[in-house]
């Protein structure tokens, strides 16, 4: 078993929750319409379609605050973000990204604050009604003005402001 010395686990928990600030700061400033709200990983969402198991993104903007059970949202976020770790990177791509997809979260970033980079998801409905999701855009150093909040056009966070780990 490789384990990571505690000064490199205190350093990745870092950076990852500086990301998640980053966004909900900044994010969280633009928004005028009391309906919407951005939070960070300490809200909790419960779903039938999870088997009432409780998921927490690191990030989510949910806009009807009223589809609550005890201390869970059971409304569906138009937007999460979950911020890579060495640890949840497999669930977060693999079963978080599942779990979206199957409520109907529309848009969904990965992002990898080790490599500076953000995939953006976005899942979308079939004919016959199944959900399905596709990679909308990898934005990068190299085409970092490509970033953009698709469900939400006119709120805007910059690569620079998203990776700010000074």
């Amino acid at each position: 078993m490789n384990v990571m010395p505690i000064e490199d686990m205190s350093k990745t928990y870092l950076e990852h929750s500086m990301v998640i600030h980053n966004f909900v700061i900044k994010v969280g400033n633009q928004i005028k319409d009391r309906l919407c709200r951005v939070f960070g990983h300490s809200v909790q969402y419960q779903w039938r379609e999870n088997d009432d198991k409780v998921v927490i993104p690191d990030v989510s903007i949910i806009c009807n605050m009223r589809d609550r059970k005890n201390v869970s949202f059971t409304g569906i976020p138009r937007f999460v973000m979950e911020v890579l770790s060495d640890a949840t990177e497999n669930y977060d791509r693999n079963e978080k990204m599942d779990i979206y997809r199957k409520v109907g979260v529309s848009e969904y970033w990965i992002v990898d604050w080790r490599k500076k980079q953000v995939e953006i998801y976005m899942f979308d409905w079939k004919d016959d009604n199944t959900s399905y999701s596709y990679l909308y855009k990898t934005v990068t150093i190299e085409n970092k003005d490509n970033l953009q909040i698709v469900m939400f056009p006119n709120l805007h966070i910059s690569f620079d402001e998203l990776f700010d780990l000074e």
